[in-house]
């Protein structure tokens, strides 16, 4: 590759407020998606039917406990969505660059794979692993108990009951599911990118967009076991990763762990192209911004 032919590295500030920017948007559009999934991961009472297809579980809901319903939860993944893209997106660029050749400013497809996973690790320890069991449990407690008034109470009670470790629950589910999820995620786009790029198709919204659902379509696929039992695992009532994967078998063997696929890939497929060119789009604006500072400070 020649000298022309590399690519800028991305200042740190840019990934983080870009990828910030974008977590929190698709999480927002996306959200019933999530719920309807969520539910259908988590247990079920024996013989009471629960419908596999994400447009009857929205419908359901909504017909019985209100369009809130929907949004239970909604806030703390907003948060954590946020948290997350912002660190998974400034860890995923650093790493990357990292990674890349120093002559040529090469990176190969697994170094690509590896610098996702690697991401994915950083992201669950400092901001998915606690928001997201907020959300499973607020989504869980709201089916039931409901005895959790917002994500605030949550939190709180979860402390007071469970202490810190409670925020934690289902932290070796989650990072699976993380360093997976953003490896094949964060890593397929890019090599989709880079490929297109070499080739010289242009990168544009609409390009942006597709690419972003096809790494949404692979991510699913590849790592939905990872998401059930991180789903068992962070409900309202207290469950180690062991018991999550037990139940699983329990309720609906091997294949259990691939509920809620089909809702999952009903948010990804508009989540990733949401994401990625959310995040394109702020890079863009960004970027000249941060150039235009550093050579006044220079």
């Amino acid at each position: 590759m020649s000298e022309k032919q590399q690519k800028p590295k991305v200042p740190v500030v840019v990934s983080l407020i870009s990828g910030g920017i974008a977590g929190g948007v698709e999480a927002s559009l996306t959200y019933p998606f999530e719920f309807a999934k969520t539910r259908a991961q988590l247990r079920h009472e024996p013989g009471v039917p629960s419908p596999r297809n994400p447009f009857a579980v929205v419908l359901k809901t909504y017909q019985n406990e209100g369009l809130r319903a929907l949004y239970k939860g909604c806030g703390a993944l907003v948060v954590g969505s946020i948290a997350k893209d912002a660190v998974r997106f400034m860890s995923f660029d650093a790493i990357k660059n990292s990674f890349k050749d120093h002559e040529t400013g090469a990176l190969t497809p697994a170094r690509n794979m590896l610098a996702g996973m690697s991401a994915g690790v950083v992201a669950s320890i400092f901001a998915v692993t606690p928001t997201e069991r907020v959300k499973t449990a607020l989504i869980d407690d709201a089916r039931g108990a409901k005895r959790y008034h917002s994500a605030g109470h949550a939190v709180r009670l979860i402390l007071r009951e469970d202490g810190p470790v409670g925020l934690y629950r289902g932290f070796a589910g989650t990072t699976l599911k993380q360093a997976s999820a953003t490896s094949f995620r964060m890593g397929s786009y890019n090599i989709i990118k880079d490929f297109q790029e070499a080739r010289g198709i242009p990168q544009n919204t609409v390009a942006n967009f597709v690419n972003g659902s096809i790494a949404g379509v692979i991510t699913t696929l590849f790592t939905q076991p990872f998401d059930t039992v991180k789903t068992r695992s962070q409900a309202s009532t207290v469950t180690t990763t062991a018991e999550a994967v037990k139940s699983i078998l329990k309720d609906g063997g091997i294949a259990g762990f691939w509920r809620g696929t089909i809702m999952r890939l009903g948010r990804t497929v508009f989540s990733g192209g949401i994401l990625f060119t959310t995040a394109e789009a702020v890079s863009k604006i960004l970027t000249p911004m941060v150039g235009t500072v550093e050579d006044i400070q220079a």
